[in-house]
């Protein structure tokens, strides 16, 4: 029984030394590429290769490997995290592509998302939104009810954990053609505003995201729907809506 053979691929990958060099694509060949190894362990190799060769490997952002963290955002044919749906890059198998294919990788594409090196992007931006108010004040004064003490409408208790699945990779800013990031601002302040403990705060709330958002650079919605088909959380549009309804209801209490 002859062995499996792995594939043979041209890699046209995006190289940058900072934010404040210009950057290009350069192309690698890498062979014998297991269909069962993911696109992050033909990353690995590639690298463990160029390393061999006395060449600088090129620098990419992972952590957990498992789908959870996000790290591992990249642009891979035109598509961010590659050509399959519901997925992260790490979880992107080698199988989706076919031998002597050319696999072009780029980073996130976003001002909000400079270059740190080559396919790593600063996403700092995101944190600094969550920052604003992307968090409950906790009563810790020894007179709090226990969570399940508060009754919660099932209904809303899904879609809350639905818009909490969000893990924040920014693949709704990569995709959208204008770099919004209201997916992922919409999917924060609904995981709050749909639950009693995030009301208190909600108006403030709604209102100090918002404003980092537009402060960190991100664009504005346009409602092509491309972020929510690209989330590899499924993160829905409704989150958008109902973000929008906050903010205006903000805005007029406010006054």
């Amino acid at each position: 029984m002859s062995a499996k053979k792995g594939l043979h691929l041209t890699l046209k990958i995006w190289r940058q030394k900072n934010n404040k060099t210009k950057g290009q694509f350069e192309t690698y060949k890498i062979s014998d590429v297991s269909t069962d190894s993911s696109f992050l362990e033909m990353l690995d190799i590639l690298n463990e290769n160029l390393i061999n060769e006395g060449k600088e490997p090129v620098a990419f952002d992972h952590d957990c490997r498992e789908g959870i963290c996000g790290m591992c955002s990249l642009y891979i044919n035109g598509r961010a995290h590659g050509p399959d749906t519901g997925i992260t890059t790490c979880q992107l198998h080698m199988r989706m592509f076919k031998d002597g294919e050319t696999i072009v990788i780029e980073p996130w594409r976003s001002a909000a998302f400079p270059v740190i090196k080559d396919l790593m992007v600063d996403r700092s931006a995101f944190d600094r939104v969550m920052a604003a108010g992307g968090f409950i004040s906790v009563n810790t004064s020894g007179n709090t009810l226990d969570a399940n003490a508060i009754p919660v409408p099932k209904e809303d208790a899904d879609k809350a954990m639905d818009a909490a699945a969000c893990i924040g990779c920014g693949a709704c800013v990569a995709t959208c053609k204008n770099g919004s990031a209201m997916l992922f601002v919409g999917a924060k302040v609904s995981q709050y505003a749909l639950l009693p403990q995030g009301r208190i705060e909600a108006k403030r709330r709604v209102l100090n995201m918002v404003k980092a958002m537009d402060e960190e650079g991100f664009g504005n919605c346009s409602n092509t729907g491309a972020c929510e088909v690209e989330c590899p959380k499924g993160i829905s549009l409704e989150n958008i809506a109902r973000m929008n309804r906050e903010y205006m209801a903000a805005l007029v209490d406010r006054g």
